[in-house]
């Protein structure tokens, strides 16, 4: 935490984009960022709360020297200068760049972040004392020689590569040159998302559906991409060029530029741009049924946010571009005014950061397991809704429009009305007491915030293990399978006498508050069981029945819910639920594995090492 005679922030150096920029006359004076961070204190590394930085190079044995941030002279001239041949900048840049990410989430949240702790798989209470905590993210700005970087989840760190330019065109890298992935201000925030996102939803590193490692890999680009705008002098100098005009490419809708350029791909990594059909001026809308490569698939997602964000902008800046062409639709054929340019500036800064709000505050609004494009619709417009109830810009309206022109449809809805989106409240009043014995006082430091959330998951796990406490009717609309007649495939619990086992994943309390000022309390809880799965449908009704099997099982099948709760009332506002009993759900996913013409991905993503390491083998050139 800050000591009260601290300032509020620490002004840093960064590249804006990558260093690709700072080599084109066009963008080299704005590449060049200062941004703010929150204040803390720093060892050198730089070490903080959050993050520590530990620059080894395994390559080539070097150490390269920890900056020290807390130097007169690096804070008289905030920090090291842009620089790629300077290690301590490159310690400095993701340094900057995941806290600014850090911040982002927890403003959105209403809580801090905490990492994805230890695992420790045993059924009774002591499993959560057994969990372990990870204060701090480990950063790696020179882990690998080659054109990669991921998030670890078995080591909690981001691991950074650096490689030499190659392919017929480098754009404006010299060829063979090095290129840096820590200098890369999406590919840092890209992995900081995941690391984030893993903390907070474990089970969603599981392929269960084609969409399940596509949204991984799109909501790290969507919060990579709305971070974009941040930096105002950047986003000035591109919408100078854009004339205001957002929907065309540029930097700020581009991803990994430098590193894109050098490994051949004559562009950006990633756009958030789709291509449209000239004639319709629409997107493919069926790409969403043959598309499963995660990074293709998650792009349709990615440009539906995008396309949403750029509708919003240019509802907020209709007037200011009618005063200008006469038209609220038409942009300048001109250059523009300095003082619509800042006006265009401010107002493409404050819809980023309101859009980028909306997606992370929908994370909560998700279920734990098997997520969907159609889910974090339905989560995205819940959410806001619950914070902002007059919607009177449109922007749940601009959601529903983008996804639906990229063929992203929910299911269980009677129809895209934003009402019909909303996850259900239950219909009866399940105030039981949830919030009997759950400790929701405000936490100083952050592992005392997740001790107190490993205590209120034990007591959440004590009270569902009393099934007497709960109507039949209510667990089944969590999703859970608890009583005895449950199918023999759920996994049991050996210490509870063979009854079916589950997980309290996790318990977040969150204070939010909404543009008014109001203060939205709530307490989310994630649930979850586990079946074991059978690539052959027989088999499957065979091992339910009875239990036995000749061989293990082929693959993991997942259930439970999201519970939120309101900390007024005490009452849940809704459960998010996937049933652990659906057979649809079951057979889709076992199509999904196990299909002749996606076999062989399904044995991919199910080989030991794209399990312990999934973003080590989706990362690697992409």
């Amino acid at each position: 935490m800050r000591e009260p005679s601290s300032p509020a922030f620490r002004r840093l150096r960064v590249y804006a984009f990558d260093p690709s920029a700072s080599t084109d006359l066009r963008t080299a004076t704005m590449n060049a960022a200062v941004i703010k961070v929150p204040w803390e204190q720093l060892e050198a590394g730089p070490t903080g709360e959050y993050l520590e930085v530990i620059d080894v190079d395994p390559a080539s044995g070097a150490f390269y020297e920890p900056v020290d941030l807390n130097s007169p002279q690096l804070l008289a001239q905030d920090g090291h200068a842009p620089s790629e041949g300077n290690p301590q900048f490159h310690q400095q840049m993701v340094y900057a760049i995941g806290m600014t990410t850090i911040r982002n989430f927890e403003s959105a949240l209403g809580r801090r972040v905490l990492w994805a702790w230890r695992w420790a798989r045993r059924d009774d209470l002591t499993a959560y004392k057994r969990r372990t905590y990870i204060g701090k993210l480990r950063i790696h700005p020179h882990a690998l020689r080659e054109a990669n970087a991921y998030y670890s989840p078995q080591k909690r760190a981001l691991l950074f590569g650096y490689f030499r330019a190659s392919g017929e065109d480098v754009g404006n890298n010299l060829p063979g040159g090095m290129i840096f992935s820590c200098l890369s201000h999406d590919i840092i925030a890209h992995e900081m998302s995941h690391a984030i996102l893993d903390g907070m939803h474990r089970m969603y590193l599981e392929p269960s559906n084609p969409d399940s490692l596509a949204f991984h890999e799109a909501f790290a680009d969507i919060v990579a991409l709305l971070q974009h705008f941040t930096m105002p002098e950047a986003v000035k100098n591109q919408i100078g060029r854009l004339r205001g005009d957002l929907s065309q490419r540029s930097l700020l809708s581009n991803l990994a530029l430098q590193f894109g350029q050098a490994i051949g791909n004559y562009g950006a990594l990633r756009d958030g741009i789709d291509k449209i059909d000239p004639v319709t001026g629409l997107p493919d809308a069926r790409a969403i049924a043959h598309v499963t490569e995660p990074h293709e698939r998650g792009a349709i997602l990615v440009a539906a946010v995008f396309d949403a964000f750029v509708t919003i902008y240019r509802t907020r800046v209709a007037d200011l571009i009618r005063m200008v062409t006469g038209e609220g639709e038409r942009f300048p054929d001109r250059d523009l005014h300095p003082d619509l340019l800042n006006r265009l500036t401010a107002e493409a800064n404050k819809t980023a950061g309101h859009v980028l709000r909306m997606c992370i505050r929908a994370l909560d609004y998700l279920p734990p397991v098997d997520i969907t494009f159609g889910d974090f619709l339905r989560a995205v417009v819940t959410a806001d809704s619950d914070l902002v109830a007059d919607d009177d810009r449109g922007y749940r309206i601009a959601f529903v429009e983008s996804f639906r022109r990229r063929g992203i449809y929910p299911r269980d809805c009677r129809s895209l009305a934003v009402d019909s989106l909303l996850w259900g409240e239950p219909d009866e009043d399940v105030a039981l007491g949830w919030l009997d014995g759950i400790d929701t006082s405000h936490k100083e430091s952050r592992e005392d915030l997740w001790k107190q959330a490993v205590d209120n998951a034990g007591v959440f796990y004590g009270r569902l293990k009393d099934r007497n406490r709960l109507p039949a009717e209510t667990l089944r609309k969590m999703g859970l399978a608890l009583d005895d007649d449950a199918p023999k495939t759920i996994r049991r619990s050996i210490r509870d006498g063979g009854a079916p086992a589950f997980d309290v994943q996790s318990v977040r309390t969150t204070r939010r508050i909404g543009p008014d000022g109001e203060e939205l309390p709530q307490l989310v809880v994630e649930i979850v069981q586990e079946r074991r799965g059978f690539s052959d449908a027989k088999d499957q009704t065979n091992a339910d029945a009875s239990g036995h099997r000749s061989r293990g099982a082929d693959f993991t099948f997942r259930g439970g819910c999201t519970l939120i709760i309101d900390l007024h009332s005490g009452k849940v506002r809704y459960i998010v639920s996937k049933d652990i009993l659906s057979a649809s759900r079951l057979e889709a996913q076992r199509r999904f594995l196990f299909e002749r013409e996606t076999e062989s991905l399904g044995a991919t993503y199910f080989g030991l090492d794209s399990r312990e390491e999934p973003f080590a083998f989706l990362h690697r050139n992409g």
